[in-house]
């Protein structure tokens, strides 16, 4: 463990960008953003969620996937050239997220773009002393990082506490922080930081966390499917925040003369009306209902059993994203439970 003044930490995430490309928590009219800094100034660790979750940077919105000529014989190129980065500011809840993606996208089958931005990019972290009014991420076990980060921040008031979580996180202490071996009353004004951050979410799952699978399987043909999708605008503005959602889709765009073209992927959401329609034309979710019940069972099961990862991490930003205040995790866990309990 280490610890260094904010000004230090400033001047040391100068001299990052000096270097290499920074990306960090910027504030956007009042609401927070991952971008790219040009000054540590920009930087901005005291936030409470940012509207997309940084997750998103391994796996943009639209991105080309390869470029290809189509005069005589057919060539192929991969268009993805990662530079090195490191990504300031993620939340613990953020990188359980992270770390479900990458056992989607670094798992049996590996999508050659996010292993290439992931490779690429340190991670530094900073825990979460002010949640909003829509995680429950104490509910969700996701208070604290997993283990996959490479610098972990805690904010002690003039300082941060460091943590080394890689050797790519301990390169980075020596290249560019002026930071000192941190005491055991630093360290344990850490743990006290944390215990009192968890008295703040004012969202809670009234069972474990563990229980939302059980509760799901026995849950098919609750009567909140319907209701809930009958008010459901099949937006896909829960899932265009969601930490852990992972569906693109993938089109080729040919130029008009016919002679080359690009694969490009783009992000696509289980809640949009077509997607689930195959060949033959069949849908097989055709209404809010369907989609709305598979959105909640994907993150409360289907993820688990084929990651071993939960999809939802308690962020919330599903919460604040819905137009008809239906989309809460929490909200309908909790119903369930209730039902299931009757």
């Amino acid at each position: 463990m280490y610890i260094t003044s904010k000004v230090d930490f400033s001047l040391s995430v100068d001299g990052m960008i000096g270097e290499i490309e920074v990306y960090g928590i910027t504030e956007k009219m009042k609401s927070y953003a991952l971008e790219k800094l040009s000054t540590a100034d920009e930087l901005c660790l005291d936030y409470p969620v940012s509207v997309l979750p940084p997750s998103k940077f391994f796996m943009p919105p639209r991105e080309s996937l390869i470029t290809f000529s189509l005069i005589s014989d057919t060539e192929v190129h991969h268009s993805l050239k990662a530079k090195p980065s490191v990504i300031i500011g993620i939340h613990p809840f953020d990188l359980h997220a992270v770390k479900l993606s990458d056992s989607v996208f670094l798992g049996k089958h590996i999508d050659v773009n996010y292993r290439a931005r992931r490779s690429a990019t340190a991670i530094i972290g900073i825990d979460c002393l002010n949640p909003w009014p829509f995680s429950f991420a104490s509910s969700m076990g996701t208070t604290t990082p997993p283990d996959i980060f490479d610098l972990w921040l805690t904010d002690l008031g003039n300082d941060y506490l460091i943590e080394v979580g890689s050797s790519k996180g301990d390169d980075l202490i020596k290249k560019y922080f002026d930071a000192r071996k941190a005491s055991d009353a630093c360290i344990q004004q850490r743990e006290k930081l944390r215990e009192d951050a968890l008295e703040k979410y004012q969202l809670h799952l009234d069972m474990p966390f563990q229980e939302i699978p059980r509760i799901l399987e026995a849950s098919w043909e609750s009567p909140m499917w319907k209701e809930l999708g009958q008010k459901c605008f099949s937006c896909g503005s829960c899932t265009m925040v969601c930490p852990t959602c992972v569906c693109f889709n993938v089109r080729d765009k040919i130029d008009l003369k016919l002679t080359e073209g690009e694969r490009r992927r783009y992000w696509d959401s289980c809640m949009f009306q077509d997607f689930a329609i195959v060949a033959s034309g069949e849908n097989f979710r055709p209404t809010g209902t369907d989609r709305l019940r598979h959105r909640l069972y994907r993150k409360g099961k289907y993820m688990l059993d084929r990651w071993g990862e939960l999809g939802c991490v308690g962020c919330g930003r599903c919460i604040n994203a819905c137009l008809v205040d239906i989309a809460s995790p929490v909200a309908a866990y909790n119903r369930l439970a209730g039902e299931v309990g009757q």
